[in-house]
């Protein structure tokens, strides 16, 4: 059996969810059409950022606009449902009330609403392709895949997940293709959750490593893995082949292309991951496996935007690095943080971390213990496979906040001009 994930952008539309169709049709008629896939799917287009709009005006009062923006989403999905030739509820019913609940925190409320995007595309997509004679099942990813209760970034319980979507899978008479969601799981008493943003990749990589898939194919708007975001830089390299270990990096560095937890399940169980380009079906795309031995041999840039550099400073110049340095890290960690980035000396600490709404709680937290300095509106930029005329052209013009270097890595921080 195979995975294939389809991101939002690949299903933005209706002729989105036709090409999905005919690359299912592709792969299901190698074998008279009993080839076995599971179809791994994110929300329409930008449906997760307009959930976010939804759920921020419920929970800052504005009812009416929280409504709006909810008809506007309806709407917009029964649009593509009509081009497709489907009879909105009839065919598909979506969900006529937006679920939240005041007496729960903001990160529940977030899980329980922004989840629905996937629910709303994976139910039109599987009756889309039931139509046109595809055998298909739709499977409902929160009774599935069980997690914790870690609103918006879940913890998978790989061993229950695993034993209840192998039994589903293997059961006598089950349909060729499943259709089913990415980004979320569901806790024992059956609360949705997702599992981060972009968390789709993973998912993909579970249900792979689960159902010990020949491979998984993430099915992308760009010819495979390049060297560059194209939108950022220009005569973009693609990269057919690469080591799971350079993934790891890139996807730790902040490249769009792969979810960071997307490797370790498939290289548990040797899987190969192949990204391919959503509009050309028939192109290889890129391969990320064990069986290439080989480092990347060009450059690759990658920007982690939207970054925020903090430096503590010991209050009484006592050895940071000695006495601190658990201190930093427990708050770091119980505040979610993300980082990208560390530098010290011997009486501060600097940690680039990604800028989301849990920062000014950690920083109150650090300044009851360090000397707190930071600075906003940064980019990260890590420069794998470096030499001197890179390394010059990279800073040219910039501010550079920090920087490191080793043998064939850069990093910069950057201010954003």
């Amino acid at each position: 059996m195979k995975v294939y994930k389809f991101g939002g952008a690949s299903v933005k539309d209706a002729n989105g969810v036709r090409n999905l169709e005919r690359i299912v049709r592709m792969a299901c008629s190698g074998v008279a059409g009993s080839a076995d896939l599971m179809v791994v799917v994110s929300a329409m287009g930008k449906t997760t950022n307009a959930l976010e709009h939804v759920l921020e005006a419920l929970a800052t009062g504005q009812e009416n606009k929280a409504l709006s923006l909810w008809v506007d989403i309806v709407d917009q999905h029964v649009a593509i449902m009509k081009q497709l030739g489907l009879k909105p509820g009839v065919d598909v019913r979506i969900q006529g009330e937006i679920p939240y609940d005041p007496a729960c925190t903001y990160d529940e409320n977030y899980d329980q609403l922004v989840s629905l995007g996937e629910i709303m595309s994976t139910q039109i997509i599987a009756v889309y392709l039931l139509k046109q004679g595809i055998s298909v099942e739709w499977w409902n990813m929160p009774k599935l895949l069980r997690t914790d209760d870690t609103w918006r970034e879940a913890q998978v319980d790989n061993a229950t997940s695993s034993a209840v979507i192998r039994a589903g899978w293997d059961r006598p008479n089950r349909p060729h293709v499943v259709v089913t969601q990415g980004f979320i799981g569901g806790t024992a008493d059956g609360r949705r959750t997702t599992l981060g943003r972009e968390g789709s990749d993973y998912t993909a990589a579970l249900l792979g490593n689960y159902l010990d898939a020949e491979s998984v194919t993430i099915w992308k708007d760009v010819p495979g893995i390049l060297n560059a975001d194209p939108r950022l830089e220009s005569n973009t390299i693609l990269i057919p082949q690469m080591r799971y270990t350079d993934a790891v990096e890139l996807s730790y560095s902040g490249a769009q292309i792969i979810h960071p937890k997307t490797i370790r399940p498939l290289e548990n169980k040797h899987i190969p991951l192949y990204v391919r380009p959503f509009g050309d079906p028939t192109a290889a795309g890129s391969c990320i496996s064990d069986a290439w031995k080989e480092p990347i041999n060009v450059p690759v840039y990658i920007w982690r935007k939207n970054q925020l550099l903090i430096t503590m400073r010991a209050k009484d110049l006592s050895f940071v690095m000695e006495d601190s340095l658990n201190e930093v890290f427990d708050i770091i960690h119980r505040h979610r943080l993300k980082v990208s980035l560390i530098q010290s000396s011997a009486v501060t600490i600097s940690v680039c971390v990604d800028n989301t709404r849990f920062v000014p709680d950690a920083i109150k937290a650090l300044s009851e213990h360090f000397q707190v300095t930071y600075n906003e509106n940064l980019s990260l930029l890590t420069i794998r496979g470096t030499n001197p005329e890179i390394l010059t052209r990279a800073q040219e013009g910039r501010t550079i906040l920090l920087s490191q270097t080793t043998r064939s890595t850069a990093r910069f921080v950057v201010k954003d001009v």
